[in-house]
């Protein structure tokens, strides 16, 4: 107990302290007030969050991964940002992976004492055969968990970058980190229920993470999601929508486009505003490194 009360995110909240007294849209509202509190906390790790886009873009530009590791709450939220990276941005699935203590049960039901293996955390990597070239990101919001501190010393151990993503000044996790991201949250509504401001700051911070790294990789254009996966019906039609406002096509145009570049959007648009076929998008798109931008420039450069 002597060392939670020296833990910033096990500190007694005293504006919430009377809050079991509350009606429902007094406890709802003193909620709300506490999560106004994130965003802000976050804007001041908008510097070490750009570093550490910059060395992600870097690991993935030379065929690393990008693999979160964290413990319950912060497990979950690394997990739940990697699944969605194949379906929106197209990336191959195995690019971004998220670890949680305990394995992948522990997503759907707490595996106990999983949190406090050390040795575990670097086991977990060297069974994705983590290497150098790959990036880790330890989530752990009181900065202590010694299974991603163990995961961020074996990625460190083989000259990987390790980024810290904690909710703690001054924590052990930025010790063992290169980069450390820490968004202050305070203390939670309920004391110690870190995932509450804690589980927010760090699912806003990953958000950043990923979206900042897709973007500079070229899988945006505009803020349209060109590399998005039309698996189902309604992604089916948002790349008809996507195509349509990159471009100005009408519906028509735009779908039988998409059919000839097998519902490619990115080479759909370069097709569509360069006037090439479906050999000369992709032709246009290598030369530009897959950023639509660059393709049209280098192309009306040499017109």
């Amino acid at each position: 107990m002597t060392q939670l009360n020296h833990i910033d995110t096990e500190q007694i909240n005293p504006r919430t302290k009377t809050i079991d007294s509350l009606d429902s849209l007094g406890i709802a509202t003193l909620i709300n007030q506490e999560d106004q509190l994130v965003a802000s906390a976050v804007e001041k790790e908008l510097p070490c969050i750009a570093q550490a886009v910059d060395k992600i873009c870097e690991a993935l530009q030379r065929g690393g991964r990008l693999i979160y590791c964290g413990a319950g709450t912060s497990g979950r939220l690394g997990v739940l940002d990697a699944v969605e990276c194949p379906p929106t941005y197209g990336v191959v699935p195995g690019l971004v992976l998220g670890l949680i203590a305990g394995g992948p049960s522990a997503f759907m039901q707490a595996v106990e004492g999983a949190e406090d293996n050390y040795a575990m955390g670097g086991v977990d990597l060297e069974g994705i055969g983590f290497v150098a070239k790959d990036v880790l990101v330890g989530i752990a919001a009181s900065g202590r968990t010694p299974y991603v501190l163990g995961a961020m010393d074996h990625a460190r151990s083989l000259g990987a970058t390790a980024i810290g993503l904690t909710n703690c000044r001054d924590s052990e996790l930025a010790r063992h980190a290169d980069i450390c991201i820490a968004p202050h949250t305070g203390p939670e509504v309920i004391t110690g229920s870190t995932r509450m401001k804690s589980g927010t700051a760090q699912k806003m911070v990953l958000n950043m993470l990923s979206t900042a790294s897709m973007i500079k990789l070229g899988k945006v254009y505009g803020n349209l999601m060109v590399d998005v996966q039309a698996t189902n019906e309604k992604l089916v039609e948002r790349a008809v929508s996507i195509v349509c406002t990159a471009t100005g096509a009408d519906t028509k145009k735009a779908r039988e486009t998409l059919v000839l570049s097998g519902f490619s959007c990115k080479h759909a648009i370069v097709m569509i505003l360069l006037d090439v076929d479906m050999e000369g998008a992709k032709a246009a798109l290598e030369k530009a490194q897959g950023h639509i931008s660059r393709a049209i420039d280098h192309s009306l450069a040499t017109r």
